[in-house]
């Protein structure tokens, strides 16, 4: 360019600003662990930028421990609230300090690599049991489960504030998912479990009609925000996370978890009962307890211990369907729902009786001199 300034169309004055400002750079690569995520160039989430002054020029310091502070404040529009995420983890960011000819400007560039998060198997991630989270409008509710479904230990909440500036609700929203993923870490749970919330279809007044106050409460609910924050924090601490589906956890977690859970000592409250339905969906447990057994010489001495059905049952979290017939114990024979077969009450004679296939019936039947005859009608019900 210097042998050409002609055909560029610049002076020499021009081109020696130039060829000095190429060599007017200040770059540090960073270091996770140091402050801010690095030592040399330190910028803390407020903007204010400090340089580490070598040994010679600590008389040119104007701040602590041979720092020099500039004066102006940066900001960060493309990615900013990734930047201040790893910032405020104190995990390494590069700068690089240059100055622009054209604009005659000094910038500021920040850069970082984001390692290929590694995918975990569902059942390796809930293998130490999974943190059930429930969203609201101004607090995350979390309840630690363990690998069986159970809660353990006390419900944590972690509070933030949604009014004010935008970037004072990014701040509380990070801080709010930085204490929930430290919290995980302590506990030793690797998978933090979610509800797959998108209420972009589902806050207009055709939805929820005159329900005013509702639907300000759900167009506040910063969902999209915390779900894609809680996903690029998570990778970094190691955590994954698991998204469920959001159908009547709240309902099903005050209805069947909300009571067992309250003590004296512990007030549990709707969403902590909804973050241990969270859990239990996303370990594919169903959400109801395990009823209670009847009392003594009611059915069968202490009767069925539970009547919580499988993992794999299709339809386990629909309501149970109504059994036809009877429920007592004085059915007329051929009544009720097992009236063909009393293989199950484990009486006398019964195998004999009705194993047709192998002859035995008829058999039988040519032993007493009458004719086959069903099992409803040769067995009667014992009162």
């Amino acid at each position: 360019m210097r042998h050409n300034l002609d055909a560029v169309g610049i002076g020499e004055a021009e081109w020696r600003d130039r060829w000095e400002a190429a060599r007017w750079l200040l770059s540090a690569d960073g270091e996770s662990g140091k402050r801010f995520g690095n030592e040399t160039i330190r910028v803390s989430p407020d903007g204010e930028v400090t340089i580490k002054l070598p040994t010679p020029l600590t008389r040119l310091a104007n701040a602590a421990h041979g720092r020099y502070a500039l004066v102006s404040r940066l900001r960060f529009s493309h990615r900013g609230g990734e930047w201040v995420e790893r910032v405020q983890t104190n995990r390494a960011v590069a700068y690089r300090i240059h100055y622009d000819v054209q604009r005659g400007r000094w910038y500021l560039t920040a850069s970082w690599q984001i390692p290929p998060t590694p995918a975990l198997p569902l059942a390796t991630a809930l293998g130490g049991g999974v943190i059930g989270v429930d969203m609201n409008a101004d607090h995350l509710a979390a309840w630690r489960l363990d690998t069986h479904g159970n809660p353990t230990g006390n419900p944590r909440r972690f509070p933030y504030d949604l009014t004010g500036s935008t970037p004072h609700r990014d701040a509380q929203v990070r801080h709010a998912l930085t204490r929930l993923l430290r919290w995980a870490q302590t506990q030793g749970v690797r998978a933090i479990a979610v509800e797959d919330l998108d209420f972009t279809a589902d806050k207009t007044r055709e939805k929820h009609g005159a329900k005013r106050r509702f639907r300000q409460l759900v167009s506040g609910m910063p969902t999209g925000r915390l779900r894609s924050r809680l996903t690029s924090m998570a990778s970094a601490f190691g955590i994954t996370v698991v998204a469920v589906d959001p159908a009547y956890t709240s309902r099903w977690g005050a209805e069947h978890w909300q009571q067992p859970l309250r003590s004296k000592a512990r007030k549990t409250t709707r969403h902590d009962a909804a973050a241990v339905a969270i859990g239990r969906r996303a370990q594919g447990h169903p959400i109801r307890r395990r009823t209670a057994p009847p009392p003594q010489h009611r059915i069968d001495g202490a009767g069925h211990r539970t009547v919580q059905a499988g993992p794999g049952t299709l339809g386990r979290e629909e309501t149970r369907r109504r059994v036809p017939g009877p429920r007592t114990r004085s059915v007329p024979p051929g009544r009720g729902p097992k009236a063909g077969d009393q293989r199950p009450q484990n009486r006398s004679g019964h195998a004999a009786e009705c194993e047709s296939a192998n002859g035995l019936e008829s058999d039988s039947a040519s032993r007493n001199g009458s004719s086959t005859l069903g099992a409803s009608e040769t067995l009667s019900p014992i009162i």
